[in-house]
């Protein structure tokens, strides 16, 4: 069996991307439609949907694949940074949502389609679409270290915003519900966690294909 082409490659990550930036772009736009037409004030309202890791993984997503849909052969210090962040944040978003939050989930219609692209198609697609196309080498050891400064961020802001509102976007780290520590423990394995699926990135990256160069 022949190797693909390198333009055949580009082409192919090309419409991978595109159609990964398509669905997540319009569940995020729909989202923020819904919300505004509930009549909820809309500063606010914004400010908590943006607080969701969910909504920021997914729209780390969306930047990283509208970028390799423009040019699959992307690089950069601060590019490699945010590819690995739309990584880590949707794989850990897939996997919690799918074991910790789905099975209280009961939706319908728009609502169940916009959860279905952001907790389900947004995952599969963006790890495929890292498998299949790459592009690689991209994950030093460097990119990695950096990587992580965007979900401490996004843990010192839940924490903040809810001592300050008694808001917090997840039950399990409803410091205010289930107290501080819980809710601490409860973020640390999830923190744990990303730092294993970065690790197994950067174990599995040099045993993949490198991209073709064009």
């Amino acid at each position: 069996m022949s190797t693909p082409s390198p333009a055949r490659t580009a082409t192919a990550s090309r419409a991978w991307h595109a159609a990964l930036a398509l669905v997540v772009g319009a569940a995020l736009a729909l989202q923020v439609v819904l919300l505004l037409r509930g009549g909820a004030d809309a500063g606010p309202a914004l400010v908590r949907l943006f607080s969701f890791f969910t909504i920021q993984s997914n729209v780390l997503v969306l930047a990283a694949a509208l970028s390799l849909a423009l040019r699959p052969d992307r690089d950069g210090p601060g590019w490699r940074v945010l590819r690995l962040d739309a990584l880590l944040g949707i794989t850990i978003t897939g996997v919690v949502y799918a074991t910790v939050l789905a099975p209280g989930v009961r939706l319908s219609g728009v609502d169940w389609w916009i959860n279905t692209a952001v907790h389900y198609v947004s995952p599969v697609a963006a790890v495929l679409g890292w498998l299949l196309f790459g592009p690689r080498p991209r994950l030093d050891r460097r990119t990695v270290l950096l990587a992580f400064a965007w979900p401490l961020a996004w843990i010192a802001w839940t924490f903040a915003h809810g001592a300050a509102t008694g808001w917090y976007p997840y039950g399990f780290l409803d410091a205010g519900a289930i107290g501080l520590p819980a809710a601490l423990a409860g973020t640390g394995v999830v923190l744990a966690g990303g730092v294993v699926v970065a690790l197994v990135l950067r174990v599995l990256e040099p045993r993949l294909p490198p991209s073709p160069r064009r």
